[in-house]
C-alpha cells in the first residue's frame, strides 16, 4: 500500500529511533551583502478561505529539520515540505497542495504559538482558547490539553533538555509551567486528558509607573514571551507594559533572580515613554539573548553580563504590534525579524552599525519568523498577505566547515570573585555614563552601538585544559582545566557536569543587600 507524503514524513522519524544515522556537518554563512532569495512561497488558506498565519516552527531534528509547522487566526494547525519544488510561474495555491503534507484544525480560536517536542513526533499549540494542547503530529489527535490560564496563551517554550517540561506566558499576566508526566486531572468528552500547571507566577510583569492608557481601558500586563535559559532552571519573560526582561529560578519563584533593560541603571535618563517587548530569542547555546522592543529595536544581552545592558541594539525595521517577532541565528551570528512595513530584516551581530539585509517579497506586516537549525541560511516568514515564504542564501555563501562559534561549546561560569567584582561595577565598562538628564534614549543607544563591533564569546569545549574565555571586545579572563578535570574549578552555565553543583544565572548576579 502507497504511503502519503505525512505518513512517509513520520516513518522516517520512527526508523530513526531504530537505526543511527551519521548528522551532517552545519554549514555557516559568513560575510555577504543582499545573497538572499526567495525559494518558494505558500498560501495559508482551508477551503479556499484565506488565513492570517501567527506562528511559524522548523522542526527541531537534523534528518526533518526542512518541515516547518504553521499556525493561524483560524486555529488550524499546518505542515510544508520546504524541499519541494517551487514553480515562480504559479500560483501560491497550487504551491501549497505541493507542499502541504496535512493540516488540521487544533482549536476554535487563534493559534498564537507553537513548538515541536519529543523529536518531533508532538506539536505544542498555545491558543487564544486559554488553553495549550498537545498533538500527535502524525495521527493529528489530541494528547492531552494544559489548561489553567484566565486568558489568551501568547507564548510557549519546550525546556532545553526534558521536552516533558514547558513554560507559558498568557494576557492574564502570568507565566506558568508545566510537567506533561503529572497526574490527568480530568479528562474531557472527547477523551483527551486535562493536566494542570505545576507553578504559577501572577502579575509578573505588571508597571511599577503609571502608564496613560485610553479612557475605558486597562493598562496590559500580558506577558508576551517566555524562554526556557540553556542552564535547565531558569526562564526569562517579557511583557507588554515595558522593555525589561525578567529571570527567574524555577526552583524558588517567590522573586525575580535578576532582570535586564536597554537603558542603562547608572543613567539619571528615565523612559519617557514605556515599551513593550514582542518577543524573545536565544541561540542555540544560550549565550545570547535578544528582545524584540517596540521602540523599533532589537536589543542584544549577554546572559552572563544582563545588568550591563544590552552589548548592542539592531534597528530598521518597524516594530508597530506585538505580532512581529524576532529570532537569533542557532549560532548566533544573525538576527532575522519581521517588519510592520512588509519587509523582513537580517543584520550581522557583530556589526550592528551596517544597514541590514532587506527581504522584500510579502504584501502585509511581517510577522513570525524561524530558522532553519540545519541548512545554513535558510528562513521562514509569516505575513498578513496570508502566505509563509521560504527564503535561502546562495549556495557560494555556505561553507560545510564550522566557524569556531558554532562547535558546541561549554561556556565557563565567572568565579565568584570576578562575579562580585562585576557586580559591584557602578559604571558598566564599555558604556559611557550619562549625568546629563538632556540627553535622549537615541544619544544613549548611539553611545552602546558606537563602541567597537561586538566580539563573539570564545568558548572553550569540554576536552579544552586552558582556554581564553572573551565576555566582551573589552573583558577577558583566563579560566584554568574545566569541570571534568577538577570540581573546585568554575562549573559551566550552560551544561554543568552532575558531579558538581549546578550554577544558574542566580549565581552570577548578586541580590542586593546579600
Amino acid at each position: 500500500m502507497a504511503t502519503s507524503k505525512s505518513e512517509s514524513f513520520f516513518l522516517d522519524i520512527r526508523s530513526r529511533e531504530l537505526n543511527g544515522f551519521r548528522v551532517k556537518k552545519r554549514s555557516y554563512f559568513g560575510d555577504w551583502a543582499s545573497d538572499f532569495s526567495e525559494i518558494g512561497a505558500v498560501a495559508v488558506e482551508h477551503q479556499g478561505e484565506e488565513t492570517p498565519p501567527l506562528a511559524v516552527s522548523f522542526c527541531k531534528t537534523s534528518k526533518n529539520s526542512h518541515i516547518f509547522a504553521v499556525s493561524d487566526e483560524d486555529g488550524y494547525v499546518s505542515l510544508f515540505d520546504s524541499r519541494r519544488k517551487f514553480t515562480s510561474f504559479t500560483c501560491h495555491q497550487e504551491n501549497t497542495e505541493k507542499a502541504r503534507l496535512s493540516d488540521w484544525v487544533a482549536h476554535q480560536n487563534a493559534i498564537f504559538d507553537l513548538c515541536w517536542i519529543k523529536e518531533d513526533k508532538n506539536i505544542l499549540t498555545a491558543s487564544g482558547d486559554q488553553t495549550i494542547k498537545i498533538w500527535d503530529a502524525e495521527e493529528k489527535k489530541c494528547i492531552s490539553a494544559l489548561m489553567g490560564h484566565t486568558g489568551s496563551i501568547k507564548s510557549l517554550c519546550s525546556h532545553p533538555t526534558n521536552s516533558d517540561l514547558l513554560v507559558s506566558g498568557s494576557r492574564d499576566g502570568s507565566f506558568a509551567i508545566w510537567d506533561l508526566r503529572c497526574n490527568i486531572s480530568s479528562k474531557s468528552k472527547s477523551g483527551e486528558s486535562r493536566i494542570g500547571s505545576s507553578a504559577v507566577v501572577r502579575g509578573a510583569h505588571l508597571s511599577s509607573q503609571p502608564k496613560r492608557v485610553r479612557r475605558g481601558k486597562a493598562a496590559s500586563m500580558s506577558i508576551t514571551s517566555v524562554l526556557y535559559m540553556k542552564d535547565d532552571v531558569s526562564i526569562a519573560t517579557a511583557g507588554a507594559v515595558n522593555s525589561v526582561v525578567k529571570f527567574w529560578d524555577t526552583r524558588n519563584l517567590k522573586a525575580q533572580v535578576t532582570q535586564a533593560c536597554p537603558y542603562p541603571e547608572s543613567s539619571a535618563l528615565k523612559e519617557t515613554r514605556l515599551h513593550g517587548v514582542s518577543s524573545l530569542s536565544q541561540d542555540l547555546n544560550g549565550v545570547f539573548l535578544s528582545a524584540s522592543c517596540m521602540d523599533n529595536r532589537i536589543y542584544l544581552y549577554n546572559v552572563l553580563q544582563l545588568q550591563k545592558g544590552p552589548v548592542c541594539s539592531f534597528s530598521g525595521c518597524q516594530i508597530e504590534s506585538f505580532y512581529v517577532k524576532s529570532a537569533i541565528s542557532p549560532d548566533a551570528t544573525h538576527i532575522l525579524s519581521g517588519s510592520s512595513d512588509g519587509n523582513a530584516y537580517i543584520w550581522q551581530v557583530n556589526k550592528p552599525q551596517v544597514d541590514p539585509v532587506m527581504l522584500k517579497s510579502h504584501d502585509g506586516e511581517v510577522t513570525a519568523v524561524d530558522w532553519c537549525p540545519t541548512e545554513a541560511g535558510k528562513i521562514a516568514t509569516a505575513s498578513d498577505d496570508f502566505t509563509v515564504r521560504i527564503w535561502n542564501i546562495q549556495s557560494s555563501y555556505c561553507s560545510s566547515t564550522r566557524p569556531p562559534s558554532s562547535i558546541r561549546r561549554r561556556v565557563m561560569a565567572i568565579p565568584s570573585t570576578e562575579c562580585r567584582k562585576m557586580s559591584m561595577q557602578k559604571e558598566p565598562t564599555g558604556l559611557t555614563k550619562v549625568s546629563d538628564s538632556s540627553h535622549t534614549p537615541d544619544e544613549i543607544l548611539n553611545q552602546i552601538n558606537s563602541s567597537n563591533p561586538i566580539t563573539m564569546p570564545l568558548i572553550s569545549t569540554p576536552e579544552a585544559q586552558k582556554r581564553k574565555f572573551s565576555l566582551t571586545s573589552d573583558i577577558k579572563e583566563t579560566f584554568g582545566k574545566t569541570p571534568e578535570a577538577a570540581t573546585n574549578s568554575p562549573s559551566s552555565v550552560l551544561n554543568p557536569p552532575s558531579s558538581v553543583k549546578r550554577r544558574t544565572i542566580r549565581d552570577y548576579f548578586l541580590v542586593a543587600g546579600a
